[in-house]
């Protein structure tokens, strides 16, 4: 309701396409700011807390909106700056809510909470948008601000009521740029994140000319008011109802890769229809298609994202695939705004489609199938390392050294094997990764890796997977001790002079 509401009021404050699409931008550019700070704090504290503070700021914020709305002092720039706000809160809020998920559900049931958490938000859309147009036509826009408001109270005492259990570590928590850092590094290295990364972004940018540029084809192409274009988004959110019905067949039959391009193709010929249509009802039953399609792509996305990170990285990972999201639409919403100013909207609204199936075609080699199939479960079986000289932790930076005895005729098996850690290493804390051998005994082989601080190191045992485990020994059946790498920890010299030394045996 307040959505639809304040694009409508948009309309009627600066009806041109380029600043009906800037309240797009204003909602989505938040997560550029706040997308790893969200996600590092969602990760760190308790995220009962961190949500509770979250829903209290979009409750001022939406207040704010409604009485200055109501009170006739609301302009453009004023509606863009508290939907700015709006925005700011939910970019702190989406990290913590989606990596709650998969804390509450078993993994072979991740697929239907996600679609179904998809629902509650379609029901919403579905009948959000008819009755705030309803209402803004009987009371005003600002009525509808004043009721979002009041509707964030009801979050909030759920969320107070939530007997929500904080994960222990052994170790210190993390702070949040050293968090943030953890994140980024994750991310890039991680190649399974990288797949849902590039199909996100491949559709999201093309699909959003479709959701920019709405409001200003509701009123002026199809010469809607405001409880038409509520009508319209109501089309678009039934459709995603039944598709996430219908979702679970769907999934039997078709692999992640082949629904998200299934997807796209759909929403590549209903923008087309849209373009072209000329009668609300045509409109309405494509926009209903494109619902279906929406869901089927989004909620095979989210599904694959969630799988694709294990535990301690989750919110992290999750807000750079909502920064994806929000990313691409923002950037997308601007450039089809520009689009539509310069040439017309259908124009914008047939380029989208154009650039979609072109999107879905080219980013096929990302596959999806068989993140599901990932074991990222913690690995018990690593035990933190002893040391013989007393630690506190900022000591660093950390080289360790993996020292393997290989038999030359296997050399060649044994660099690929080794190989395959690189990305193990850099995800999990290293800053740098080499195999070095040796050129006075060619069986001497040496791993070598650098960690910014002992407790980063420290955290890379806590964040051992159990695929990790596999590659690990897939490794070291290489040695031809029959134990495995020699390992050794090395301090920086000058911080090394400082160490106090207990006479414990070193691991």
């Amino acid at each position: 309701m307040h959505d639809a509401s304040a694009a409508w009021l948009m309309t009627g404050l600066a009806p041109s396409p380029l600043m009906v699409s800037l309240m797009q931008t204003a909602t989505s550019l938040p997560f550029f700011l706040l997308a790893l700070p969200a996600g590092a704090l969602a990760d760190i504290v308790d995220r009962r807390r961190l949500l509770l503070a979250t829903q209290l700021w979009m409750l001022v914020a939406a207040t704010a909106l409604g009485v200055s709305t109501v009170a006739g002092r609301t302009g453009p720039w004023l509606l863009l700056s508290l939907t700015f706000g709006m925005g700011l809160g939910n970019a702190l809020n989406a990290p913590a809510w989606q990596a709650t998920t998969p804390d509450l559900v078993p993994r072979e049931e991740l697929a239907a909470a996600v679609a179904l958490g998809g629902i509650s938000v379609n029901v919403a859309r579905a009948v959000g948008p008819a009755l705030g147009g309803l209402l803004v036509a009987a009371l005003g826009a600002g009525w509808v601000f004043l009721l979002n408001a009041a509707s964030f109270l009801g979050v909030v005492v759920v969320l107070a009521r939530w007997q929500h259990e904080v994960p222990r570590s052994r170790l210190p928590p993390e702070d949040v740029p050293g968090a943030m850092r953890a994140g980024v590094r994750y991310v890039r290295h991680s190649a399974p994140f990288h797949a849902v990364l590039a199909r996100t972004a491949a559709f999201v940018v093309p699909a959003s000319a479709l959701w920019a540029l709405l409001p200003l084809f509701a009123r002026r192409g199809l010469g809607l008011s405001a409880t038409g274009y509520g009508l319209l988004l109501g089309c678009l959110g039934a459709g995603a109802i039944a598709g996430a019905a219908i979702l679970p067949r769907v999934r039997e039959r078709l692999t992640s890769d082949r629904l998200v391009l299934a997807g796209a193709a759909v929403f590549a010929v209903v923008s087309a229809v849209l373009a072209l249509a000329r009668a609300p009802l045509v409109a309405g039953g494509g926009l209903f298609v494109g619902g279906m399609a929406w869901m089927g792509a989004m909620s095979t996305l989210n599904v694959a994202a969630q799988n694709a990170v294990p535990a301690w990285v989750r919110a992290r990972a999750l807000a750079v695939g909502l920064l994806a999201v929000q990313g691409s639409m923002a950037v997308g919403s601007l450039l089809w705004g520009v689009v539509a100013t310069h040439a017309d909207i259908p124009t914008a609204l047939v380029a989208g489609a154009a650039l979609l199936l072109v999107g879905a075609v080219a980013s096929r080699r990302f596959a999806l199938h068989g993140l599901s199939n990932l074991d990222l479960r913690p690995d018990p079986r690593w035990s933190l390392p002893e040391t013989a000289c007393q630690l506190d932790g900022d000591e660093g930076p950390v080289l360790v050294t993996l020292e393997y005895q290989v038999d030359p005729a296997e050399s060649e098996e044994f660099l690929r094997a080794v190989r395959r850690l690189e990305p193990v290493r850099r995800r999990d804390g290293a800053i740098r990764w080499n195999v070095y051998r040796d050129t006075e005994d060619p069986n001497r082989w040496l791993e070598v890796f650098v960690v910014e601080s002992w407790l980063e190191h420290l955290r890379q045992h806590e964040r051992v997977t159990a695929d990790d485990r596999v590659l690990f020994e897939a490794a070291a059946r290489f040695d031809r001790g029959g134990k495995g790498p020699r390992v050794r920890h090395h301090i920086a010299g000058r911080q090394a002079e400082q160490l106090r030394w207990n006479g414990r045996a070193a691991e």
